[in-house]
């Protein structure tokens, strides 16, 4: 039961960040996400901790909890990163199924309606199953892992990113080149969309992050 409240926990205050309910650099109070989220401070508290191991928050001694705040740098990194393993990821990926190309078409038209509907958490959402689905479909289930860590560490920035009405036509126009690209089997194609797909994010926000300004909501 513990672990339950804990992993809902987790989730629960993921969703306040993708929503901008919890904005990076912010103070995370215990007692008040225990609260909001009507459990013990107990589940609240470790998952803390484990969004902590994640690098989804920060944790400084006699000051307590806070969501990360990356800086254009560490923005920077975490999508070399990202395009390091992504794109070794693609050139590894087989042939996707017809079956496999029909769920993303499926997702890529939810998340249109969503980015029409201006729901930035539920876009955000579709947006992950989206991705990883291409990558899992290749069997390199620790660099998937991999991938996934960085992506939690980095996702409140593409959800800031996506609430640019421009970014959120971009995403849906360029999944769609992608979902062409692998039904044909057009690798080295595919690695350039997602390049290009993926770059728009920190060249967007890097302005703003240099500047050291609040990221706009």
């Amino acid at each position: 039961m513990a672990g339950t409240s804990v992993g809902r926990a987790v989730e629960q205050i993921r969703q306040m960040m993708r929503s901008q309910e919890l904005l990076p650099g912010q103070p995370l109070r215990q007692e008040a996400l225990a609260e909001r989220l009507g459990v013990s401070r107990v589940p609240v508290r470790e998952a803390l901790k484990a969004l902590e191991a994640e690098g989804v928050v920060r944790h400084q001694p006699n000051v307590g909890y806070t969501v990360a705040r990356l800086s254009a740098e560490e923005l920077r990194q975490a999508y070399l990163m990202r395009g390091a393993l992504e794109s070794l990821v693609l050139r590894e990926l087989p042939r996707l199924s017809t079956a496999q190309v029909i769920e993303l078409s499926e997702l890529n038209d939810q998340i249109a309606q969503a980015a029409e509907e201006v729901d930035v958490l539920r876009m955000t959402e579709l947006n992950h199953d989206f991705h990883f689905v291409i990558f899992r479909a290749s069997g390199l289930q620790l660099i998937v892992d991999e991938i996934e860590r960085i992506w939690k560490m980095t996702e409140a920035y593409r959800s800031v990113y996506l609430y640019d009405d421009a970014a959120r036509r971009r995403i849906v126009r360029e999944h769609r080149q992608l979902i062409g690209a692998l039904r044909r089997g057009q690798t080295e194609k595919a690695v350039t969309i997602m390049d290009s797909h993926r770059d728009a994010t920190p060249a967007q926000l890097a302005p703003t992050l240099g500047a050291g300004l609040p990221l706009p909501g």
